[in-house]
């Protein structure tokens, strides 16, 4: 699989709020059917970077772009450019008063126009990739967190992006509910599903990530594969941050389990 050119790419970033610059000229690649785990302090600029990708915040300078097109400039048309760039939120976002089934499939029925057997039946079979194919007629008050949070994914997963920018999106579980929704993610990484992650979820981070980001005040301060920066971080900052961590010993290699 040639990754010659990536499905994104970001360039000398800069993001500011009023006065304070919590971008400070990020750089980074995003090859075809890889994972790239964004980690670092709260406050650091993650989510921030995640918005600014899909165009949720505007930037005072620097280039993003989308299968070598750039979408940072005035005229990018987001409503068709986030049909490209799924993104999954820490809040499920659903709509109360539609079933799981009626939540998947309003998007690629109204804003791509396509047929609702073939996109039923693709929303059948992700909702029972995720396990919750039983569930597919339940409204969003009749389900747990762990699996709004799963419909969520298989909502953005539905319009058949590009790449898909998941931020904290188990930061409002439970402990319990937190497992189900990673055993998702990691089956995506099985499937070569391009990603950028933002977690605290440090052993998730180093079982899916094909390469870790380390972020700081605004600026990346380490970029390498897990083993690498898991064993042997090359900068203080990122050493003072792992030591606050224990992993749980998740290996990439295992086979994800979802549980319904």
């Amino acid at each position: 699989m040639s990754t010659a050119q990536p499905v994104l790419r970001i360039r000398d970033l800069h993001k500011k709020y009023d006065r304070l610059e919590v971008l400070h000229g990020i750089s980074l690649d995003v090859p075809r059917g890889r994972v790239l785990v964004v980690i670092g302090p709260s406050g650091c600029g993650k989510s921030t970077l995640l918005r600014c990708i899909n165009g949720l915040e505007a930037i005072e300078s620097g280039d993003i772009e989308l299968n070598g097109e750039s979408i940072s400039s005035g005229k990018t048309r987001w409503n068709l450019v986030r049909q490209k760039i799924g993104m999954v939120f820490q809040s499920y976002d659903l709509f109360p008063h539609m079933t799981v089934m009626g939540n998947i499939l309003l998007g690629p029925l109204k804003a791509q126009g396509r047929d609702r057997r073939e996109v039923t039946r693709e929303a059948e079979q992700l909702l029972d990739r995720v396990g919750l194919l039983d569930r597919k007629d339940s409204y969003p008050r009749q389900l747990s967190g762990g699996q709004k949070q799963r419909v969520a994914i298989v909502r953005a997963l539905c319009m058949n992006p590009e790449i898909m920018l998941f931020d904290e999106v188990t930061a409002s579980l439970d402990p319990e509910m937190v497992r189900e929704v990673l055993d998702v993610m990691l089956g995506l990484a099985e499937r070569g599903m391009t990603m950028l992650i933002v977690t605290h979820e440090m052993a998730f981070a180093r079982a899916v990530a094909d390469k870790i980001i380390f972020m700081d005040q605004g600026v990346i301060v380490e970029s390498a594969p897990p083993n690498v920066f898991f064993e042997n971080p090359v900068s203080d900052r990122a050493r003072r941050f792992l030591n606050i961590f224990q992993f749980d010993g998740v290996k990439k290699e295992e086979q994800p389990h979802v549980e319904s």
